[in-house]
């Protein structure tokens, strides 16, 4: 990419914060914490030219596959998918409202989901079996998955990790939104992942780490993962802050069920006006 359009994926990234904060602020059911922290991820897939996609057919064949698996840590797409043409920006008024189809947890009625993102811990298992599939069918499509760390304690991830690692889908992309921060308090405090990188790469995983709120960074390693076809799987680890850039939020220990007040949310919109 040029400079001018990494300066572009930038002001991107910090126009998604803001717009994920004004859907909250109108619709507090959402996850503000968790949606805050994969910005970045999800500007770089879909506005840096990672990901292949149609808004005019969602479902089409020919489309790269995102399985979003921390679901109620994606209101942020809900900005991206609108200004893409996915759907109309009108649609954001009506989040968890009737009406809408825009609800506190995405699922596939929303154009640009591909699967139901309720319970935690089976995006993996659902994208490892999408990748054996298009490898199968011979395709040069590539599927990503995006997790939180958090989900990461669920079993089934590692039978996944270990499916696709045996069947070398190099056609699999992993994106941990790694902000150390579960339901409840830090991650490592609960059952600690004791340097996941090294874990992964003992799975039979390439693995890479990256500054998650570096929104070109991300770019870049994506692009890179992208583009390995070695035979093995991939990972990439973007250190995030749950809650980034909202004060009092990013970092906080209860980060995942606390809701900003509307008048809280005015304040940081305020401050952070450009």
């Amino acid at each position: 990419m040029t400079s001018n359009d990494l300066s572009t994926l930038s002001a991107k990234a910090k126009w998604v914060w803001r717009e994920t904060l004004k859907v909250h602020r109108h619709a507090p059911e959402t996850r503000i914490a968790s949606s805050l922290s994969p910005v970045e991820i999800f500007v770089a897939l879909y506005y840096g030219g990672v990901l292949r996609f149609d808004p005019k057919n969602p479902r089409s064949e020919q489309r790269d596959r995102c399985i979003i698996s921390k679901g109620h840590g994606s209101i942020c797409m809900y900005p991206i998918l609108a200004d893409l043409g996915f759907f109309p920006a009108s649609e954001l008024d009506r989040v968890c409202k009737a009406g809408g189809f825009l609800g506190g947890i995405p699922d596939p009625i929303i154009p640009g989901y591909e699967t139901v993102n309720g319970s935690l811990g089976h995006g993996m298992g659902v994208a490892t079996g999408i990748a054996l599939g298009l490898k199968v069918k011979k395709s040069d499509r590539s599927v990503f998955v995006i997790t939180g760390d958090g989900e990461l304690h669920e079993g089934a991830n590692w039978e996944a990790f270990m499916f696709a690692s045996h069947h070398k889908l190099d056609n699999l992309n992993l994106i941990v939104d790694d902000n150390q921060i579960s339901m409840l308090g830090q991650t490592d405090n609960i059952v600690s992942h004791d340097s996941l990188a090294a874990r992964l790469r003992a799975f039979g995983w390439n693995c890479t780490e990256v500054d998650g709120h570096d929104v070109m960074a991300v770019q870049e390693a994506l692009t890179s993962m992208k583009s390995q076809s070695a035979g093995k799987p991939k990972a990439l680890l973007a250190r995030t802050k749950k809650g980034h850039g909202v004060p009092s939020l990013e970092g906080a220990d209860l980060a995942h069920i606390m809701n900003p007040k509307p008048e809280w949310i005015d304040t940081v919109l305020e401050a952070n006006n450009e």
